[in-house]
């Protein structure tokens, strides 16, 4: 039995544009900015103790699951779980050395995971995943990342479409909603709309997957789906808030509440008369 989680007991994971990045010069830079956020995610408005607790479990995470792996680099569980715990702590670096030292080991991992287990979905998606963080990494050669990222979570959705709360789907609509539009890159509305629909039938339950489509009917002023997605969220939080429980999803919760209360206010005041 591995320490750390199984596939189904997961934290968020989920792309997303770093704001900082944005600032960077021309279309790589964007691109480079479509990055990976998952379980450590903690922005300004979090108090410094939960900070600190988040990265005390995605480090006690991590190291249980690079020794384990070390041990057994074959086996195929111990690879995946290492590819994901390498992904949580690296949303924990603090410069691009420390996240691509983090990252790099994993990015090595997943690829030999897939050689060994083509057919495993986890592999594929953390490979995926820890090449966001790579990506975050980078200005030149971002672009190749974000490319193999796509094709990687395609496979993903192909081998196991439910795998990480339909993690594939969330992760390639975040993809083309976040990235520039052709010929600069992949970025897409109908197929951001199409991949957060799908995320959201195949794993209903899931907070993240109605957030997501959420931000998008707020981007693209869809009252229709903004109304829509406004109810549903307001009758699953309870039960979400029940279902994900424990330390593992504290920093989940930390950004959900957050993304939910600024979604919320924006779309209400799109939708109040004018």
């Amino acid at each position: 039995m591995f320490a750390t989680l199984n596939s189904q007991n997961s934290a968020r994971r989920t792309l997303k544009c770093a704001g900082p990045r944005l600032a960077r010069a021309f279309w790589v830079g964007l691109v480079a900015a479509c990055i990976v956020a998952g379980t450590a995610t903690a922005d300004q408005t979090t108090p410094a103790d939960d900070k600190t607790q988040f990265l005390q479990w995605a480090e006690k995470a991590y190291l249980t699951a690079k020794q384990q792996y070390e041990a057994s680099p074959t086996n195929t569980e111990a690879a995946w779980h290492f590819g994901r715990a390498s992904f949580d702590r690296a949303e924990f670096a603090t410069n691009d050395t420390e996240r691509s030292a983090i990252a790099e080991p994993a990015i090595a991992a997943m690829r030999a995971l897939v050689a060994q287990d083509p057919k495993l979905a986890a592999g594929h998606y953390y490979l995926a995943m820890n090449l966001g963080q790579s990506a975050r990494t980078k200005l030149l050669g971002a672009l190749t990342l974000v490319d193999e990222m796509e094709k990687e979570f395609k496979i993903t959705r192909d081998l196991d479409p439910k795998f990480d709360y339909a993690g594939a789907d969330r992760n390639l609509g975040s993809l083309y909603f976040e990235a520039p539009g052709w010929p600069a890159s992949i970025g897409n509305h109908s197929l951001a709309r199409k991949h957060f629909e799908a995320a959201e039938k195949l794993a209903p339950d899931y907070p993240e997957n109605h957030l997501n489509l959420l931000a998008a009917d707020v981007k693209w002023n869809d009252t229709k789906g903004m109304r829509k997605e406004l109810a549903a969220l307001t009758e699953l939080w309870p039960k979400a808030q029940a279902q994900f429980t424990g330390e593992e999803w504290a920093s989940s919760w930390a950004d959900w509440q957050a993304r939910w209360a600024d979604l919320k206010a924006e779309a209400e005041k799109l939708l109040a008369p004018k």
